[in-house]
């Protein structure tokens, strides 16, 4: 793995949160939410960020049920990584992201934000776990 910049996504069909985090550091912050009607306003936004932070790596949540059994949004998720890896010529790689929602919404609440000022961050914060668990994983190896 090469030192330098991720950039985690977590994907869904109305908003992207997007976190970075250094691979010397292995720790993850919280970056932006990406609201894009179109697939190309959704991949502009990601350009500009890509060319802003100069990733080594990409990271995106794959979301299953709580067994770990794919569903639609893993399928979604999947398709949106290969568009990444396509487009941008990086390594992709895939993070559990069971419960980073729900663990972004607790971890805002308790920084004292209501669940109306917490609401549009949340998506970031939910990348920052994604990407987060990806550092602490044994085998970040790029896998799509």
């Amino acid at each position: 793995m090469p030192e330098g910049t991720v950039l985690a996504f977590d994907f869904g069909e109305k908003r992207i949160g997007v976190a970075t985090g250094e691979t010397l550091l292995a720790s993850a912050h919280p970056l932006t939410v990406i609201h894009g009607e179109s697939n190309a306003q959704r991949f502009a936004a990601i350009a500009l960020l890509i060319a802003e932070w100069r990733p080594v790596q990409l990271v995106v949540g794959l979301p299953t049920h709580a067994d770990g059994t794919a569903h639609t949004m893993t399928r979604l998720a999947t398709k949106f990584a290969e568009r990444l890896q396509r487009r941008f010529n990086l390594p992709v790689a895939f993070a559990d992201e069971r419960l980073t929602s729900i663990d972004a919404d607790s971890r805002l609440r308790e920084s004292g934000r209501n669940s109306q000022s917490a609401k549009p961050l949340r998506d970031a914060v939910a990348a920052q776990l994604i990407l987060q668990t990806w550092f602490e994983s044994p085998h970040h190896a790029p896998s799509a």
